[in-house]
């Protein structure tokens, strides 16, 4: 399979199979487009019509340019990885990674909020010590030969809990060596209790932080908004100026959502890019249908239109020194991910668990308050089986709608999570966020030709 499409000035080939990029001449794409169903003659005949000057003899060395890459399994290569769907990848259940819900409880009352206002449909709740600590030590029981292991403070607001934060921090480093492991810690904070303390621990322990801020003080006050109605931007941006330039201006994500309220968010990402930051993020809300922020399906040419416009901004901005990375644009062709994660994904519900305040298992943090997707707890462990063998069954060969999409290699299939809350099944897709998954991985693709053709160019 390949997939063609013009973007940035390139016209481009991806060959799905072998994840080979290809930047081309138009006849050489025009040939490529008809070359597996028209009749040689008829599309040598196509071509002459349609380009001004070419010859025969250039379309026929065209024709050997392109069999060269096919022999070389680079352009219309079989799918070598679907019998892998099927394989049971982590037979053993190990666990890698937990979300730590160390709070059920929030100082902002942000409107889209998937959690309701931090609460997961439920009553405030913080984490106590000792939950944290069977936590470190389920993980450990559970990651059998594995060294690296992931913990993610999450809430609702974890900094509202800090000092439980900080002992289960002391007690998984207390742990490493007798264990022989190794864990990165990451944060997610709305920054509102940002302080020096905060600061000092988190660019000491944590692999990585994550702060919320949705760009323009405008747009993050709309919907960003403390219990009294006030806007939170000009709280938080000083605080996490503070942090990450304390931090190196490295291992962190400037994470935002755009919702139907601003379509145009490439001026939000840009306006977080001018304030000095320089890893972005910037996620499509999931809501509900007819919810005044939701996304609708008028939305959708914007929205790829932002996207493509952002692709040119950051080449832009790189030749002036001034790049940035935006997250939904990184592709690593060389070193990216391992099969098995580009068909299996994030490992929710298998690899992957979150832990409530009190110490109940869910397949993630975006499951989190349904009691059907319950799996277990942090002492007895995952006792819902039939569910994690379904998580485990999830994959970019699981779906029917996925295994002739040209991106199933990229999205692993999409979030189960949102596959869920939109059609109510974990093995369905979220066809909203598919569609737009594949503009972004077109403009992360046209970025990399760019980058490519930039580099061996005289």
């Amino acid at each position: 399979m390949i997939h063609q499409f013009r973007l940035g000035g390139y016209n481009i080939v991806l060959d799905v199979g072998s994840a080979s990029v290809h930047v081309v001449d138009d006849l050489a794409y025009d040939l490529i487009a008809g070359y597996e169903n028209t009749d040689r003659e008829d599309l040598i005949g196509a071509l002459l019509r349609r380009h001004a000057g070419v010859t025969r003899e250039d379309i026929l060395e065209t024709f050997d340019e392109v069999e060269t890459l096919i022999q070389a399994g680079k352009l219309f290569s079989s799918d070598k990885f679907q019998e892998l769907g099927s394989a049971d990848v982590n037979k053993d259940n190990i666990i890698k990674a937990l979300c730590l819900h160390v709070s059920h409880a929030c100082n902002l009352t942000c409107d889209y909020c998937f959690a309701g206002a931090g609460r997961y449909h439920g009553e405030s709740a913080l984490m106590r010590p000792e939950v944290g600590r069977r936590a470190i030590d389920f993980l450990i029981e559970s990651s059998g030969g594995r060294r690296n292991l992931e913990v993610d403070f999450f809430g609702g607001e974890p900094l509202l809990n800090w000092e439980t934060v900080k002992d289960i921090v002391r007690y998984a480093r207390s742990m490493e060596k007798r264990h022989n492991k190794n864990f990165r810690f990451t944060l997610t904070t709305n920054g509102v209790l940002i302080d020096d303390d905060v600061i000092e621990f988190s660019n000491r322990e944590m692999h990585n932080v994550v702060l919320s801020l949705d760009g323009r003080p405008a747009v993050h006050d709309r919907l960003r908004r403390t219990p009294d109605g006030r806007g939170s931007y000009d709280m938080i941006v000083p605080k996490f100026q503070r942090l990450v330039e304390a931090r190196g201006n490295k291992g962190y994500y400037i994470r935002g959502t755009f919702t139907h309220g601003n379509t145009d968010f490439t001026e939000d990402i840009l306006h977080m890019a001018d304030l000095g930051f320089t890893e972005l993020s910037m996620e499509p809300v999931v809501s509900k249908k007819g919810d005044p922020f939701a996304l609708t399906e008028e939305d959708l040419p914007v929205l790829f239109e932002q996207y493509e416009r952002l692709a040119a901004e950051m080449r832009r901005r790189k030749k002036e020194g001034r790049g940035f990375t935006f997250y939904h644009f990184m592709l690593d062709l060389k070193r990216g991910p391992c099969i098995y994660k580009r068909i299996a994904g994030c490992g929710s519900g298998s690899e992957y668990l979150a832990v409530t305040p009190t110490g109940d298992l869910y397949p993630c943090h975006q499951f989190v308050g349904e009691r059907d997707y319950l799996m277990g707890n942090i002492w007895d462990g995952v006792t819902n089986t039939v569910m994690r063998e379904a998580f485990k069954r999830c994959n970019t060969y699981s779906r029917p709608e996925c295994r002739d999409c040209w991106a199933r290699l990229y999205c692993a299939g999409g979030c189960a999570a949102n596959a869920y809350h939109d059609c109510g099944s974990i093995e369905g897709v979220y066809d909203y966020g598919c569609r737009l998954f594949k503009k972004r991985m077109e403009c992360a693709l046209m970025l990399k030709a760019a980058e490519a053709v930039e580099r061996v160019a005289p």
